[in-house]
């Protein structure tokens, strides 16, 4: 007897020696040595840390869109929705790997009965009877089975909690894209106002030369066209402002509220080049890269369970107890002891071909899920470059754009100043008022691309999720 434990703690030990299918290893890809773009031709440099790398808080200085970004982290419902997946996950890995552990139960009865005497055959009994047992059920994992979907289970939390992640800069992004879209509009609408008190200076000086001769009712009513040109534009840019701040408030976790101001679109500073680091870094930081691995992971370990079901499923049983018809020699083993154990095997013989079809779905999934990981991989170095050509090109853009509002400002202060001098038309003067208005808008707009394209690049190269 003594034989049967140390014979059954080695069939458990090999059993766990032994697991069906593949074994997860990294694929290989093709990542290039460089991110396509100005970097990429840019002399050759010392490695510098990736912008990726950097905290949002060491991105972003606005000291008020640090403090929206962590009120949307806390608050943001996409965010407490991923944590909670993630807490699902976690019961679930714990969930699976339970069944690789027996399972243990225990049960207590009693019995106390009274018969009445029915005639002199039949007298009056009692009967007390009691039992207390403990029983153990344990499928052996011989062929790996229940590993592999701890394994799988394990792989999915892992995939879950980078899709976490993966929410977290999306917040991010979204909160500093929208803050600086705000903050644009603000502008534009400190432009709008600035022109429409300009031009109405101007109209009252055209009322006067008019009144005195000295204009003509055209000139006059091309600068009641400049006044109400200018006017137009802010209605529409508040109802944009407020719309803006209600998206915000959203992102926020809040109702529709104001969105308080910080710092002025263009004191955001923006440095001049943006390490990007090396593109095999993106395998390591993206979340939505190791969200695709970890999904990988999990389906190459789901192709080792199908394999193990062709294999018989063998479960071990036993029982012991306490069993006694009389309570007070209850606990006199001797007299009340029982117990019981069992082994079996059952495997499938016949499932009309169901076991190979589930392992070619789950070899398919496999695959699929392994495009899906190149494909992620691709489009993560697609949005780099892009970023970065974006980045680079919009800074060129709004340099230009500086230049040409510069000689737009000259232009219409010069034709204002020869029109009152009766040395130009007033149309010369509505040619170079518009133009400027129009330069000064598009010099925001230019101002907000190049910060909306740091926020791009920032968040193609993973960075935002690091706490």
């Amino acid at each position: 007897m003594r034989k049967l434990p140390i014979s059954l703690a080695g069939f458990c030990l090999f059993s766990a020696a032994c697991t069906m299918g593949p074994n997860y290893q990294r694929p290989k890809v093709d990542v290039p040595g460089t991110y396509r773009g100005p970097a990429a031709t840019a002399p050759a440099q010392p490695p510098v840390e990736s912008l990726g790398n950097e905290k949002w808080w060491s991105v972003f200085h606005d000291p008020v869109l640090q403090q929206l970004i962590r009120t949307a982290l806390q608050h943001n419902y996409d965010v407490q929705i991923a944590a909670t997946r993630v807490i699902q996950a976690q019961a679930q890995l714990a969930i699976t790997r339970s069944n690789q552990y027996p399972t243990v139960s225990a049960g207590l009865s009693g019995l106390r009965e009274r018969e009445p005497k029915v005639n002199s055959f039949f007298p009056e009994y009692d009967i007390n009877t009691g039992e207390l047992n403990a029983s153990v059920i344990w499928n052996l994992d011989f062929w790996g089975k229940y590993r592999r979907q701890t394994e799988a289970a394990r792989a999915s939390l892992l995939a879950t909690a980078w899709g976490q992640r993966a929410v977290i800069t999306s917040v991010v992004s979204s909160v500093a894209t929208a803050y600086f879209q705000l903050r644009e509009l603000d502008l534009a609408l400190e432009i709008s106002r600035r022109t429409l008190s300009s031009r109405q200076d101007s109209l009252r000086l055209t009322q006067v030369l008019f009144d005195n001769g000295s204009a003509s009712l055209l000139d006059l009513r091309q600068s009641q066209e400049l006044v109400d040109t200018a006017a137009e534009t802010i209605p529409d840019l508040e109802r944009q402002i407020q719309q803006q701040e209600d998206s915000i408030s959203v992102l926020l976790g809040e109702n529709p509220g104001t969105t308080p101001r910080g710092a002025s679109l263009t004191a955001e500073p923006m440095p001049a080049t943006v390490p990007p680091g090396l593109p095999s870094e993106l395998l390591e930081r993206r979340p939505d890269i190791r969200e695709a691995e970890a999904n990988l992971m999990a389906a190459n370990a789901d192709i080792g369970v199908a394999k193990a079901d062709f294999f018989p499923n063998i479960p071990l049983s036993a029982t012991g107890g306490l069993e006694s018809y009389a309570l007070d020699r209850f606990f006199s083993f001797s007299q009340a002891g029982l117990y019981s154990v069992s082994a079996s095997a059952t495997a499938t013989i016949f499932q009309a071909g169901a076991l190979h079809a589930a392992v070619r779905l789950t070899q398919a999934q496999e695959q699929q899920m392994l495009l899906t990981y190149e494909q992620t991989i691709k489009e993560a170095l697609r949005e780099v470059s892009d970023a970065l050509i974006a980045y680079q090109k919009y800074q060129d853009f709004r340099k230009q754009q500086e230049s040409l509002t510069s000689a737009a400002a000259d232009a219409d202060q010069l034709s204002s100043v020869l029109y009152r001098q009766g040395g130009a038309s007033y149309l010369q003067v509505l040619t170079s008022e518009t133009n400027y208005f129009a330069a000064e808008l598009n010099l925001a707009q230019a101002q907000l691309n190049e910060r909306l394209a740091l926020v791009q690049l920032y968040n193609a190269l993973g960075g935002g999720w690091q706490q």
